[in-house]
C-alpha cells in the first residue's frame, strides 16, 4: 500500500483537493438555489443562477488551488473549455436520469435520486480527468532534467572509478630495490666491481 501511495501520491492529492472544491460547489449550489426560491424566484432561474455561481466558485478553486502547479494557457481559453466540459458533465447526469427512469419504469423520488447520484459520480470522474487533460495541462518542467543539487547527489551515490594498475613490463627486474637508484640491487652489482679494482691495484 505504501508503494502504491508513493506512486500515485500526486494524483491522490489532486483528486482530494478536487473533491473539496466540488463539495464547496455543491454547498454553494444548494445555498443559492434555496435563497432564490425563498425570494420567490422561478425554479428555472434559481437553478440557472445557482449553477453559474457554483461553476465560478469551482473554476477559481480548481485554478488557484487544485491545479495551481499546472501550466497556464490563458484565462479566456481555460474558461471556455471549462464551460464546455461542464455542459458535457450535465449531459452525463441527465443521461443517467433518463436511463434510470427507462430501466426501472418508475419516476419516484428514490429512483431519481439514485440515478442522479450515479450521474454525479460519473460526471465528477469525467470532469477530473478532462480538467487535467484539456483545461489545466501538465507542466513541461515535469520532464525537465534534474536540478544541479539532485544531479550532484546522484553522482555522489555512484561508485568511484578505481584506476587499474598497469602490468609489469616482461623482462624487467622486480623487487623493492630493483628500480630505485642506490637501492639494494644497484649496490649489489657495484660491490664486485669495486673489489676487483682494489685487487688489481695491489
Amino acid at each position: 500500500m505504501s508503494t502504491l501511495y508513493q506512486r500515485f501520491r500526486h494524483l491522490i492529492h489532486e483528486f482530494a483537493k478536487f473533491g473539496v472544491v466540488g463539495a464547496i460547489g455543491f454547498l454553494v449550489t444548494e445555498g443559492v438555489f434555496n435563497l432564490m426560491i425563498h425570494k420567490n424566484q422561478p425554479s428555472f432561474t434559481a437553478n440557472a443562477v445557482a449553477t453559474l455561481v457554483a461553476a465560478a466558485v469551482t473554476f477559481l478553486g480548481n485554478r488557484y488551488w487544485t491545479f495551481r502547479h499546472r501550466e497556464r494557457t490563458g484565462m479566456g481559453r481555460e474558461t471556455a473549455v471549462f464551460v464546455v466540459l461542464n455542459l458535457i458533465g450535465i449531459f452525463i447526469q441527465q443521461a443517467c436520469l433518463e436511463v434510470g427512469k427507462l430501466v426501472s419504469g418508475r419516476h419516484d423520488q428514490l429512483t431519481l435520486n439514485v440515478a442522479f447520484l450515479v450521474g454525479v459520480a460519473l460526471a465528477t470522474l469525467f470532469r477530473f480527468w478532462s480538467y487535467r487533460k484539456w483545461v489545466w495541462l501538465a507542466q513541461a518542467v515535469d520532464q525537465a532534467p534534474l536540478p544541479l543539487e539532485a544531479e550532484a547527489a546522484a553522482h555522489a551515490r555512484e561508485p568511484a572509478l578505481v584506476p587499474v594498475p598497469s602490468e609489469p613490463v616482461p623482462g624487467a627486474a622486480s623487487g623493492p630495490g630493483a628500480l630505485a637508484p642506490g637501492g639494494p640491487g644497484e649496490a649489489g652489482r657495484a660491490r664486485p666491481d669495486g673489489a676487483r679494482h682494489s685487487r688489481s691495484g695491489r
